[in-house]
């Protein structure tokens, strides 16, 4: 409504001095709204809050009360930092251990950028297993669980008991039974609505094992924060020797949903197994949210192991976690400096491609330099509204001269990845998106290798490409004006999404 327009509609509707209270108090809202809210965020998303007061005022403004912080609250945000310092100490204050004299100024500074970031450095005498089938990758984890002599540590956004996982729950809870101290965080929003979620919280509970929910929203229990920051993390680790991470949940492929099932729907991920000094800083991140959950500092357990003198044979690599326990945008801080210094080719895959400014502009000013950008999206999305506003930005791409592959429906492509040049991977639960880059707590592994960027690029041609369609620029063009609105309204509200 016009504002001028606003008290002759409350004078029609209230008593005159209950309609000059409500139009002052109106007048106020969008008032302060206007000067408080931009502070230290995206003009993007300051915009998208402010439209969503000024249309509806009283309603907005109870919204952005409720959700409007994009940070954890500060008792969180101070057992980060606590975290960060401790590891930090525990690693002799070096962003980089063991032999970094070949590494191109490139790469170095970006392990700097981690370091200085996210406190975990990068580290030689790792190796890497790239798994590409969900059911798979939980038989892997399963048989690595059922080794397990000390502890298990399991972290994920989505998990449900069903034929496929039920195995894997078996292990841990015999692990549990013979002495081993298996711990479990299980987001508590992000897995709530899926079909078997109920069962797996009866299992554990009966099981005696120690789990916890990962932000829970329990408010009758006391336990409450910002409902949509969620841990969106996915970290496995055994014993100290072997962890997996990447993009899957704890699921059967299909989410276990009667929809999903009737348009044959079936989620396409990629994990990594992962032997080397990296085990022990994806330990480091489980430790820092089982310390938020908990109270429990789990530090004591590889403190010495953080401190180990490193190899300097084997893969170099480094764990980036992110998040809105953290000051700042750890994992968009890293896509964007590696997109700005690539040479030859930038290769991204992401389920949700909504990018922030920032980002946009350095695959669009890369692409017109002569970099070869290439986007694999999904030509499925499980969100419609997010879909929209990725499809919103293919426009702009396409003429900068980005090409953009669509996996092929149904499959859901749910990998995340980046590679740059010859010997950069990055590779975790991030996608490429304002909750991914702000609002969720998300984990990344920084690869510097040739061999493994290489068996990436050979996963992009003999897969990738192959049941991938590319994007005809010309009959996207000629989509109808009233999906260009649809698209244009999501890509609106995208920075809030």
């Amino acid at each position: 409504m016009d504002p001028s327009g606003i008290l002759p509609w409350i004078q029609n509707q209230f008593p005159g001095w209950v309609a000059i209270t409500l139009f002052v108090i109106d007048a106020l809202v969008r008032i302060i709204a206007l000067g408080t809210i931009p502070y230290r965020r995206k003009p993007a998303a300051a915009l998208g809050w402010l439209i969503l007061i000024f249309m509806i005022p009283f309603l907005g403004i109870l919204v952005f009360l409720f959700i409007g912080s994009p940070k954890l609250p500060q008792r969180r945000r101070e057992k980060q930092h606590e975290i960060n310092q401790r590891v930090k100490t525990a690693t002799g204050n070096q962003a980089i251990i063991g032999r970094s004299d070949h590494l191109v100024l490139p790469l170095s500074t970006a392990a700097q950028l981690n370091y200085e970031l996210g406190a975990l450095p990068m580290v030689h005498g790792n190796s890497f297993e790239l798994i590409t089938d969900s059911v798979y990758c939980i038989d892997e984890m399963t048989e690595e669980v059922n080794r397990a002599q000390t502890y298990v540590h399991f972290e994920f956004y989505i998990v449900a008991l069903d034929d496929t996982t039920r195995p894997l729950f078996d292990a841990l809870i015999a692990a549990h039974k013979r002495g081993v101290a298996v711990r479990i965080l299980i987001d508590h929003v992000g897995s709530i609505g899926y079909p078997g979620y109920r069962s797996l919280v009866k299992l554990l509970d009966s099981s005696g094992l120690m789990w916890r929910r990962s932000l829970p929203i329990r408010p009758w229990r006391g336990e409450y924060q910002r409902v949509d920051l969620r841990n969106h993390r996915k970290i496995l680790v055994v014993d100290g020797t072997v962890a997996f991470t990447g993009s899957q949940n704890i699921i059967h492929p299909s989410y276990n949903k009667k929809a999903n099932l009737r348009r044959g729907l079936m989620w396409k991920d990629l994990m990594v197994r992962c032997t080397g000094p990296v085990v022990d800083e994806l330990d480091a991140v489980f430790a820092s949210d089982w310390y938020s959950e908990t109270d429990d500092a789990l530090f004591g357990e590889f403190d010495e192991e953080l401190d180990a003198p490193p190899e300097s044979t084997g893969i170099m690599a480094q764990v980036v976690p992110s998040g809105p326990g953290f000051d700042q945008e750890n994992n968009l801080q890293l896509f964007t400096h590696l997109i700005y210094n690539a040479n030859r080719e930038v290769v991204i895959s992401s389920p949700y491609f909504v990018p922030d400014t920032a980002l946009l502009t350095a695959l669009k000013t890369e692409s017109q330099s002569g970099v070869d950008v290439r986007l694999y999206v999904g030509a499925t999305n499980d969100h419609w509204v997010a879909g929209k506003a990725q499809e919103s930005y293919y426009d702009e791409l396409v003429e900068a001269g980005v090409t953009i592959y669509q996996y092929h429906s149904p499959t859901v492509l749910h990998a995340k990845f980046i590679l740059v040049d010859d010997e950069v991977t990055v590779i975790g639960s991030s996608n490429m998106d304002e909750r991914s880059f702000s609002m969720n707590h998300e984990v990344t592994l920084f690869i510097v290798d040739e061999e493994f960027t290489q068996r990436m690029y050979a996963l992009e041609r003999e897969d990738f490409q192959v049941w991938s369609v590319p994007l005809d620029a010309e009959k996207w063009g000629n989509r109808s004006w009233m999906r260009k609105y649809a698209e244009n309204v999501c890509r609106l509200g995208s920075a809030l999404l």
